[in-house]
Order: structure tokens, then sequence, then C-alpha cells
């Protein structure tokens, strides 16, 4: 089902917004590197702290930059429950 290295990626900020050009040089510097699957907004990657509407962003833009390279896997944890859900 799955092999290899799927990494739990950061979420890189600048000026308290994530930093979408940062993380698509993540993203592409992971697939450069071998890679073999990307987990954004797990808890490494501030799923905790994300609103909603940034972890949806954050998922479709590392969905989008790795353009079926290589498999994503979405965080969806919350402290919240209901957010959760």
């Amino acid at each position: 089902m799955f092999s290899g290295s799927y990494v739990a990626l950061v979420t890189p900020f600048k000026d308290g917004e994530v930093d979408l050009e940062r993380l698509g040089a993540l993203v592409d510097f992971h697939i450069e590197s071998g890679t073999n699957g990307l987990v954004p907004c797990g808890t490494t990657g501030e799923s905790a702290t994300l609103s909603h509407k940034e972890h949806e962003l954050v998922i479709e833009s590392v969905i989008e930059r790795a353009a079926g390279r290589i498999p994503v896997l979405a965080g969806t944890g919350s402290n919240s429950t209901s957010e959760a859900v």
C-alpha cells in the first residue's frame, strides 16, 4: 500500500501568513531528494494552529505543486473535534 519515506511537512510562515513560495520550494526539495510521499498539515505542520481556510490552502497548494509526482496524504487532525469532523 505505502512504501518508502513519507515526510510530515512543516508549514512555513512569513509575516504571520502561510508562505506559499517557501512551501512550494519545500515540496520540490523533497521530490528532488527522493522522498516517496508528503504529509501536509500533520502535527509537524502546525495543523492545530491553522485556520480551516489556511489548512485547506496548504493542502491544496501541496497537491498542486506535487502535481501527481508523489502521493500526498492530507493531515486532517485538529484540537477541535467539530473542526476535524
